[in-house]
């Protein structure tokens, strides 16, 4: 199956090889995160505020959780939690079961970066011109450097290295702790 999201209010479960419509879910308005499967969970966040948790065969809402402004940031799942941005200028953590709030950080501006896991770390970067590491247990911030504009993409993780590129058109390297 392949699941995605689009801007016209749903999401999408497809047959890998035939390209067919196997399910959709309507959140009520755009979808511009890419889901995040783990465990037969579709995690994926939406316009309507809301990150979403969806049986991966079925496409039936699990569960819901409000944040405080739209979604575009793809949500990662590590370790039972969901981790998010929002355009409330918060990061996320959500027990990925339930949807319950484990934690929350706010940064300087909206977090349309797609937060990466490694290591017991939360990276990710925020249109505050900063990238972010955090405690991915408690939310503590570990450290956090700025660069020289926003920063809308995601982090990779490579061989021991955490990659991420600002608007400032630098690519940014920080050694995994």
């Amino acid at each position: 199956m392949v699941y995605v999201g689009s801007d016209d209010n749903n999401v999408y479960a497809l047959n890998a090889k035939t390209g067919a419509k196997l399910w959709s879910y309507a959140p009520g308005n755009f979808v511009e995160s890419s889901p995040a499967v783990a465990n037969g969970v579709v995690h994926v966040g939406s316009w309507d505020n809301n990150v979403h948790a969806l049986n991966a065969k079925t496409g039936a809402k699990l569960w819901s959780y409000a944040t405080g402004a739209i979604l575009s940031s793809s949500p990662a799942v590590a370790n039972g939690v969901v981790y998010t941005g929002s355009d409330d200028f918060h990061v996320y953590a959500l027990k990925a079961s339930t949807g319950v709030l484990q934690w929350s950080y706010a940064t300087g501006f909206a977090v349309y970066s797609a937060p990466a896991v490694a290591n017991g770390v939360v990276y990710f970067g925020s249109d505050d011109y900063n990238v972010y590491a955090l405690n991915a247990k408690t939310g503590a911030k570990l450290w956090s450097y700025t660069t020289g504009n926003e920063l809308n993409s995601s982090p990779v993780i490579a061989n021991g290295v955490v990659y991420v590129g600002s608007d400032d058109h630098n690519v940014y390297a920080f050694g995994l702790k």
